[in-house]
């Protein structure tokens, strides 16, 4: 079975990220192209480091973060960014629960808000 090789726009395209986005990613060391001159060709390892940072992304991680996390399993392996990640993600869930509990109170403030606003515009009716 051969690898799947990525150019720079097709890497763009498959994770839905600017080529700017794609360039930080790089130059914060959290992807490693093989460089060909000016050409970027991304293996299989790259496509599965960019899933994890997207995740990580979307669940609130910060990127260094997610490069330090990256790090461990190239240094000391699977189990040991395995127990990391589960500190990490254990604080996140906290904090994740804070947004909620915060955004839920914005929600209903602003709802009440709305509807006394929608009566007061229903008295001058």
């Amino acid at each position: 079975m051969s690898e799947t090789i990525l150019t720079f726009k097709e890497m763009c395209a498959k994770f839905d990220v600017t080529p700017r986005t794609l360039r930080y990613y790089e130059y914060i060391e959290l992807l490693q192209p093989e460089r060909d001159g000016r050409v970027r060709y991304y293996h299989t390892r790259e496509c599965a480091r960019m899933t994890l940072i997207l995740r990580g992304r979307r669940w609130g991680f910060q990127l260094e973060d997610i490069r330090q996390w990256l790090l461990i399993y190239e240094n000391e392996g699977s189990e040991a960014q395995m127990r990391i990640w589960t500190e990490m993600a254990a604080r996140q869930l906290v904090e994740l629960e804070e947004q909620r509990k915060q955004l839920a109170e914005a929600t209903d403030e602003l709802q009440a808000l709305y509807d006394v606003t929608v009566q007061t515009l229903g008295d001058f009716e």
